[in-house]
């Protein structure tokens, strides 16, 4: 999967506005029990939100730092709360099809 498009991004937006963040960064920040949490919930949803407690001012540093190791998209933010994607490699198993 390549870049997402302008388009792409708006939709999964859509769809994530009904969504709960399934992973809080707060005191201990981006530890790999973290990026644990946020690959295992990309695994088994594809569309989630990160939202930040604390780290509010690195938040956009540690989006990009997520986006890099878990070859996820971020598509957007809201406030404190983040929004990522990674389609899942098997086709069988998306949930999200454009």
């Amino acid at each position: 999967m390549g870049k997402l498009t302008g388009k792409e991004k708006k939709y999964l937006r859509g769809l994530a506005h009904a969504l709960s963040p399934v992973v809080l960064i707060g005191r201990n920040g981006y530890t790999d029990q973290v990026e644990t949490q946020i690959d295992e919930a990309l695994k088994a949803h594809e569309l989630i939100k990160i939202k930040f407690i604390d780290y509010i001012d690195e938040k956009k540093e540690i989006a990009a730092e997520i986006t890099e190791k878990l070859k996820c998209e971020c598509c957007g933010s809201i406030g404190h709360t983040f929004i990522f994607f990674r389609q899942n490699e098997d086709a069988d198993k998306r949930k999200i099809v454009f």
